[in-house]
């Protein structure tokens, strides 16, 4: 069924520039000098001659353009559009499209997309804006959040959506002089006297700790943020020149949770949504996802925030005034 709507989404799309006087052979020719640099953003041989590769990159990536534009409604879609009439199918979409083994190279869909646009659309949304807004749907950021990335541009549509999340102030430090080591989990800080609240930020990767309190943006745990988590994990991990936020972040949450009674005080706190499951089932998803992860620890954008938690739970003044008042 999917294969035969991104024909008809095609044929739309198609009907649509032949006022422009533009046809599929314009898709074909204009995405032809780009072939040889998309092949290299695989990992693997793609064993399909240059005519195939590039009819499945015009396909992928006009299917994938409209869509973005019927669901943002800057074309109009079809009354009996199943793609809208059968709720489970979006949702699909939302975590279908950010799948690492599912992208296609970003500057293939701003090559199609630039050349779709109708006129009068040249100063409109950007290809980021939709694509940003589309998966919006799924994760219900603020508008004003979104609106900040109109021109940010990623290796494919995963790191873009990744990169909307990676707060611009906090970078990857140097390496400091003293190795870095991880955190305890939420029972034993509380047991130190530290404790964990909601934080306000843009974005849930931006954590602090200040005087004894980990403060932690809350962050929806659902099919699709437990897929998009992983994901982007996955890419970082595939790749040395990317950041390692949601690498850190994972492993964050890895030492905050070890049994579902961890979960349920970040249910408590706020810190978390539950639309997984049981506390249980969401716990055993943490530990999952950072189980088995690489990365430098003591050059993670939260080096300085487990050296200090560290520090303070360290500190046996803090522990014994604790266990006095519990």
């Amino acid at each position: 069924m999917i294969e035969e709507q991104k024909w008809r989404y095609l044929g739309s799309l198609l009907n649509r520039v032949q006022s422009k006087g533009l046809g599929l052979e314009d898709f074909l020719k204009a995405v032809h000098p780009l072939e040889m640099k998309a092949r290299d953003c695989y990992s693997e041989v793609i064993h399909l001659d240059t005519n195939e590769f590039i009819e499945m990159m015009v396909l992928d990536g006009c299917f994938i353009i409209e869509l973005f534009r019927k669901v943002g409604k800057l074309v109009k879609s079809q009354p009996d559009d199943p793609l809208f009439s059968m709720a489970w199918i979006l949702a699909f979409f939302y975590r279908d499209l950010l799948r690492l083994e599912n992208q296609i190279p970003y500057f293939i869909l701003e090559c199609l997309f630039n050349l779709t646009k109708m006129p009068g659309e040249e100063s409109g949304s950007s290809l980021s804006s939709i694509a940003l807004e589309f998966f919006n749907n799924a994760m219900l950021r603020p508008d004003a959040d979104i609106s900040k990335y109109h021109d940010l541009q990623g290796k494919h549509l995963l790191d873009l959506v990744r990169m909307s999340f990676v707060p611009s102030d906090h970078g990857e430090p140097h390496r400091a002089k003293t190795p870095t080591y991880v955190i305890h989990c939420v029972s034993k800080l509380r047991r130190a006297g530290i404790r964990l609240n909601p934080g306000k930020a843009d974005s849930f990767l931006v954590v602090k700790f200040r005087r004894g309190v980990i403060e932690m943006p809350t962050i929806t745990i659902d099919d699709f943020m437990s897929s998009f988590l992983m994901n982007c994990v996955a890419y970082e991990q595939c790749h040395r020149s990317c950041s390692k936020h949601f690498t850190t972040y994972a492993t964050l949450l890895d030492c905050l949770v070890n049994t579902y009674k961890d979960v349920e005080y970040l249910l408590d706190r706020n810190i978390l949504e539950n639309y997984f499951g049981t506390d249980a089932e969401v716990a055993r998803f943490i530990n999952n996802l950072g189980k088995d992860i690489a990365f430098d620890i003591d050059i993670c954008y939260l080096s300085r925030l487990f050296d200090d938690v560290n520090q303070y739970y360290k500190n046996s003044w803090h522990v014994q005034w604790a266990s006095k008042i519990q």
